[in-house]
C-alpha cells in the first residue's frame, strides 16, 4: 500500500487553508521532478543487519535516524527477502537476478582457502547496464577471491575498492582495482572501515556526478568482530553492534547530503537493505530464528528501504513479496535495457511496486537452505520444509510434516495451521516437490535428507 508522508500531507493542508494553495499542487511540489536521463542507482548493503534493527521496522534500543528519514521520505518495504540466509549466495542472487542454486554458490559461503567463485558467464547487473553505466563495487566481495573470479573487474565493475571476504577471514587485505588503475593491496583498518567504505562511495558519486552510474555499497558491518569507531564507540545502548549500526546510519546521512548537495537525489535510486538476517547478536524483529536458520523468516527477511524523490512517493509502505534478485531486472527496466538472452531470470521487475504501490509481480517465493528448498513463501502463507533441531538437519516435509503458517497474521511463525487449510497444505505440497525436482538436482554438493541417527532418505 503507499501513502503520502503524513507530515507532508498536514503541511500542504495547512498552507492550501491558509493561502488558498491547491493541496495537490503543493503535495506535488514536495516532489522535485526528474530528469530525462537514465537513473543512477547505489545499493548499500549491510552484512547482517537484522530486519528488527532500524527504527522503521520497530528498533527501540538502536538509534537510526537516517535510514529512518529515507524511509519517510521514500518507501519502506516489509515483506522482502535476501536469496539466501547467508552471505555468499545472498550477494550471488542480487547481482545475478537469479536464484543461487543456478550459479553454483548455494552451498555455504566461500571460505579463505577455496578457489571456488560466481561463474564468469554469469551475467551481474553492472552488465546488464551496460558501457553507458559506470559500475563499482566498494566493500565486500564475497564471490570468489582467485581467478577467474577475481578481482570484481572481471564481472562487469570499473572499480572494485574492499575486501575478498568476510573481514573475520584471514589472511585480510584491502584491495583496489579498476580500469587504468594498477592492482593494489594494503593493512586493513578495521576501525576505519566503514568510514573509509562511505568515503570512497563519495568519492566515486562526486567524479562520476555527469554520467549514469550503479554504484554497489557493500559494507562488512555489522558482522562480527565490530569495531566501532572513536565517534560512535560506547554510544549506543545495544553495545558495540549498535554502535557500528549507527555508525553505518551517520555515514548514510552523509552520503544522501552529498546526493543532494550536487543535485542528484533527482537523478538516483538509493536502497539499504541486508544480505541476510542477524548472526549472534542483532534483532530479527518479531521474525522467528537467525541467520543460517533453515526455514524460518529471520534468516531471510532483510530491511528494505528505498530512496528516489520524484520517482518513489514519499511516506510509501509495501507488503508486497520481493527478493533481492529483483534488483537486477528492476534496474534494468529503470535504465531501459533488455535482459540477457538465453538466460533464466528469476527476479521480477519491481519498479511499479516501487512507484505506484502495484502488487507482487511474484506468485511465490522459495527459500532454500544451502541446496535444499527450506520453505515456499506466497503473499499470505508461508510453509516451513525444514528446521534445525540440535546436530539435526530435519527435512520436515519429506517425513510428512506440514508446517503451515498465516505470516500475514502470524509473522513470528509460532502457530501451524495445516490442519484448518488442508487445501493450501495441498497447493504448497505440491509446489514443494515441483521445486525439489527442479532445483535441487541443479546443486553441486548433491548432499542426500537424512533422518535422525544418518540414514538417507530416497
Amino acid at each position: 500500500m503507499t501513502t503520502f508522508d503524513r507530515r507532508s500531507l498536514m503541511a500542504a493542508l495547512a498552507l492550501a487553508g491558509a493561502g488558498g494553495v491547491s493541496t495537490l499542487a503543493l503535495a506535488k511540489s514536495k516532489v522535485p521532478a526528474a530528469r530525462k536521463r537514465p537513473p543512477n542507482f547505489i545499493v548499500v548493503l549491510a552484512d547482517d543487519l537484522g530486519y528488527g534493527d532500524i527504527g522503521a521496522n520497530g528498533a527501540r534500543t538502536i538509534r537510526t535516524p537516517n535510514i529512518d528519514r529515507l524511509a519517510a521520505d521514500g518507501l519502506l518495504m516489509t515483506d522482502a527477502y535476501a536469496s539466501a540466509n547467508i552471505c555468499t549466495p545472498s550477494r550471488a542472487g542480487l547481482l545475478t537476478g537469479r536464484y543461487p542454486i543456478r550459479t553454483g554458490l548455494a552451498w555455504q559461503v566461500i571460505q579463505a582457502n577455496d578457489t571456488n567463485g560466481l561463474p564468469p558467464e554469469e551475467v551481474t547487473i553492472p552488465e546488464v547496464l551496460g558501457r553507458d553505466y559506470v559500475s563499482a563495487l566498494i566493500g565486500k566481495w564475497h564471490l570468489g577471491h582467485t581467478p577467474p573470479f577475481w578481482p570484481p573487474t572481471v564481472q562487469g565493475f570499473d572499480l572494485f575498492f574492499g575486501l575478498p571476504y568476510s573481514h573475520d577471514m584471514k589472511p585480510l587485505s584491502l584491495y583496489t582495482a579498476g580500469k587504468g588503475v594498477e592492482f593494489t593491496q594494503e593493512d586493513v583498518d578495521m576501525v576505519a572501515l566503514t568510514r573509509r567504505f562511505f568515503a570512497r562511495a563519495g568519492d566515486f558519486v562526486e567524479t562520476n556526478q555527469s554520467r549514469p552510474f550503479f554504484l554497489m555499497l557493500a559494507l562488512t558491518a555489522p558482522h562480527i568482530p565490530l569495531h566501532p569507531s572513536k565517534e560512535h564507540a560506547g554510544h549506543s545502548p545495544a553495545g558495540d553492534y549498535g554502535d557500528v549500526v549507527e555508525e553505518v546510519d551517520t555515514e548514510l546521512g552523509r552520503l544522501r547530503e552529498q546526493l543532494e548537495r550536487l543535485n542528484l537525489q533527482n537523478d538516483t535510486y538509493v536502497i539499504l537493505t541486508s544480505d541476510n538476517g542477524p548472526w549472534f547478536e542483532g534483532s530479527a524483529g518479531q521474525l522467528r530464528d537467525r541467520k543460517g536458520g533453515a526455514g524460518w523468516d529471520g534468516g531471510y527477511r532483510v530491511p528494505f528501504v528505498a530512496w528516489a524523490p520524484g520517482r518513489i512517493p514519499a511516506g510509501s509502505r509495501s507488503n508486497a513479496i520481493t527478493m533481492n534478485f529483483d534488483l537486477l531486472p528492476t534496474f534494468a527496466a529503470l535504465a531501459g535495457k533488455p535482459l540477457p538472452k538465453g538466460l533464466v531470470i528469476d527476479g521480477k521487475d519491481i519498479s511499479a511496486v516501487w512507484q505506484k504501490g502495484a502488487p507482487s509481480p511474484h506468485d511465490a517465493l522459495i527459500l532454500f537452505d544451502n541446496e535444499k528448498v527450506a520453505a515456499i513463501r506466497t503473499d499470505r502463507w508461508k510453509f516451513v520444509a525444514r528446521s534445525y533441531y540440535r546436530e539435526y538437519d530435519l527435512p520436515l516435509a519429506r517425513i510428512g510434516a506440514n508446517l503451515l503458517f498465516d505470516v500475514r497474521s502470524d509473522p513470528s511463525e509460532d502457530y501451524n495451521l495445516a490442519t484448518r487449510h488442508p487445501d493450501v497444505v495441498k497447493d504448497m505440497r505440491a509446489r514443494f516437490e515441483q521445486y525439489r525436482k527442479t532445483y535441487e538436482p541443479l546443486g553441486r554438493k548433491q548432499e542426500p535428507d537424512r533422518l535422525p541417527g544418518g540414514k538417507p532418505l530416497p
